[in-house]
């Protein structure tokens, strides 16, 4: 039975939740991190350094880090359909994973935790629209992409790329600021919706 160590409003614990799903995985949950158990705790940090959520433990193996808990996932537990074995396609996958974790993920870190979390670090108003447009200009990248996919981020089929990016776009949505009109990402989400997995860990009403 694999185990997950992290709260449900997580926007990390959420992909893995997701993907779960998608393979018809069983799983048991524990509660770590903001309001639950402390990742400080020592029985977390000897799991995880980082202190972060989520952390994956299947059997005597531990994982953490949500988007190489989603590869191995997807690797070890028949997940082929979702992270294709051709060199090329699989690349592309992990170019917007990864695109995902480095350039949208960054975007609208600022944004998020002064219009969302409310965080008194975070009340540099310069700062908030920086952030917002700098947001604005990843997701007119994912834009892009989608009018030339017509679909999901890498082509017609739904992959392991749609998680990450999917819970990325219910984000984008919920955060409260003035949003241009994305076309393409506005019918992704919709496409998205169209899934049970999605609805249930994605568009869910969680930023």
């Amino acid at each position: 039975m694999l185990k997950i160590l992290g709260r449900t409003d997580s926007i990390n614990v959420r992909k893995v939740l997701w993907l779960c799903d998608e393979l018809n995985l069983n799983y048991e949950r524990e509660d770590w991190g903001r309001g639950f158990h402390s990742p400080q705790l020592p029985e977390f940090i000897n799991l995880n350094p980082n202190a972060t959520i989520p952390v994956l433990i299947d059997q005597d193996f531990v994982l953490w880090q949500s988007n190489s808990i989603i590869r191995y996932l997807a690797n070890q537990y028949h997940g082929r359909i979702l992270y294709s074995q051709h060199p090329q396609q699989r690349a592309l996958i992990d170019q917007w994973i990864d695109w995902q974790g480095i350039e949208l993920n960054n975007s609208w870190t600022y944004a998020v935790m002064h219009l969302v979390r409310h965080s008194p670090l975070h009340q540099d108003q310069a700062l908030v629209e920086k952030s917002i447009q700098t947001w604005t200009k990843t997701m007119e990248i994912l834009d892009a992409q989608l009018a030339k996919t017509q679909a999901f981020v890498t082509g017609l089929e739904f992959t392991l790329a749609d998680i990450p990016i999917g819970l990325s776009v219910q984000r984008w949505m919920l955060t409260p600021f003035e949003h241009p009109h994305l076309e393409h990402v506005q019918n992704y989400y919709n496409l998205l919706s169209q899934r049970q997995a999605y609805l249930r860990w994605g568009n869910n009403g969680q930023n």
